[in-house]
């Protein structure tokens, strides 16, 4: 089940978790001189998919990056299991971990319990995208409910560059009322 979705154009909420490496970071603030962010929630160690996926966010980060977007890998996972899984990944973007399940709701995330023969800990969350601009609000927001259903992070960061180019301007796409 999920909690209700988070609305295209609101404002994204600050959550801070521990990242990989040391310290703390609120996952909504983008840093390092970049005035957007992407925030890209991934399943966790157990989750071969995601290792593959946060690999192609490697690659797709160069770009990201020159568009001026900040990116964090967010997943419920504890310490040890994400530096596990980041050793097949070497990820060049900050990696967060623990997210908690009140935390999910507010994302709107689906949340799946630990299954007999999954090497889970505990309730994890779905994937999820979120893309937020410089006022912190929600621009992109791509939520599924199962491992394989998740955005090309090529037309993700082609879509940002057209947010910030021509379309800089428009209102957020999802927010008839």
């Amino acid at each position: 089940m999920t909690s209700k979705k988070l609305a295209a154009g609101s404002a994204f909420p600050a959550i801070t978790l521990p990242v990989l490496g040391g310290g703390q970071r609120d996952i909504s603030s983008p840093r390092n001189g970049r005035d957007w962010m992407l925030v890209l929630v991934y399943r966790g160690k157990h989750c071969p998919l995601c290792t593959t996926y946060l690999q192609e966010l490697n690659a797709a980060l160069a770009d990201l990056n020159e568009l001026g977007v900040d990116v964090v890998a967010v997943s419920a996972d504890s310490e040890a299991r994400a530096i596990a899984q980041m050793k097949e990944v070497s990820p060049e973007f900050d990696v967060a971990y623990g997210l908690t399940i009140p935390q999910m709701q507010a994302l709107g995330l689906y949340i799946s319990s630990p299954r007999n023969g999954m090497d889970v800990e505990a309730p994890f969350a779905e994937p999820g995208l979120f893309v937020l601009d410089e006022t912190g609000a929600l621009q992109i927001a791509d939520i599924s409910n199962v491992p394989f259903s998740r955005p090309d992070l090529k037309w993700i960061a082609k879509g940002i560059g057209f947010r910030r180019g021509p379309m800089k301007d428009a209102p957020v796409n999802g927010t008839y009322a």
